[in-house]
């Protein structure tokens, strides 16, 4: 049988595919994994779907040892990779014999890197995904020492042609926004929002949370509600604090806080890798 055992799980480690999109009328957030590129870099690298679940590891510190000869790859944040103590490199396809353990150490820069083994990890889906969602608890638990995970039978042949550096990370983030629906209940929304922000140890896979000067709101407005709206991931919501909150994958399906502006799909990968004290600024369009 072709599995994957746990050794040492590190801070968190977590099954993520690409979510569960298109249940917002359940109330079931998208989730999937945070840092869309690196899965999809790592399924291509072990010959899978881009779709395949694999392991989203947040600061490192797991090992997994191979039941069955298979192939790996870790992408994401830049990591030291060993295979049985054996110094091997991220962002590129590594087999794997069986008995073998392939080890993440811990990224300098950034916060997520991601597994992915050729067939994919192959827990039961639930609700079309087999990603875990932190916020309403659905999906496979967070992983923990001697799991035993399966895994598929291999559809593609691993492959180095896409093999990349690792990526950088900036010391200060410049993320675009498109203004609105709620931009009209602040003096000079796109002057108040630009920053410089600082990630706060509060974000998670949730929301990124944001230090800085509380955004004021137009005189109008000060002290009103607003019902409930659907969220987007990349929503950035103003709560009572004036403290932005940009969501990420696991969001909840509603809010009843204004939404000052949209963080573009692209840019949600850099906010992902973002750790706590990251500077960030916002750049403001229509």
């Amino acid at each position: 049988m072709r599995t994957l055992e746990v050794v040492e799980p590190g801070p968190s480690a977590l099954v993520q595919d690409l979510g569960r999109p298109g249940l917002a009328h359940l109330g079931v957030p998208p989730s999937g994994a945070l840092d869309v590129p690196a899965l999809r870099l790592a399924n291509r690298l072990t010959g899978n779907p881009e779709s395949a679940a694999g392991i989203e590891s947040l600061l490192g510190g797991l090992r997994l040892r191979a039941g069955a000869s298979c192939t790996v790859a870790v992408t994401g944040a830049p990591v030291t990779v060993t295979v049985d103590g054996r110094p091997m490199g991220s962002h590129v396809p590594l087999h794997l014999r069986a008995g073998q353990t392939v080890a993440l150490g811990t990224p300098a820069r950034g916060l997520r890197c991601y597994v992915a083994v050729s067939g994919g990890i192959a827990v039961e889906p639930e609700l079309r995904s087999r990603s875990r969602d932190v916020l309403s608890e659905i999906g496979p638990p967070p992983l923990a020492t001697g799991d035993v995970l399966p895994v598929g039978t291999p559809a593609g042949v691993p492959a180095g042609v896409d093999v990349l550096a690792p990526p950088a990370f900036p010391d200060e983030l410049s993320i675009p926004v498109t203004l609105g629906p709620r931009d009209d209940w602040f003096d000079n929304a796109a002057e108040q929002l630009a920053g410089p922000w600082t990630v706060t140890p509060e974000s998670n896979r949730v929301g990124l949370r944001l230090d800085g000067p509380a955004l004021r709101r137009t005189a109008d407005r000060a002290g009103a509600e607003l019902p409930s709206e659907g969220i987007l991931t990349g929503a950035v919501q103003l709560p009572p604090s004036g403290l932005p909150v940009v969501f990420l994958a696991d969001h909840p399906s509603t809010g009843g806080y204004p939404v000052l502006g949209v963080v573009r799909a692209k840019s949600l990968a850099a906010l992902a890798q973002a750790r706590p004290g990251t500077k960030l600024r916002f750049r403001s369009s229509a």
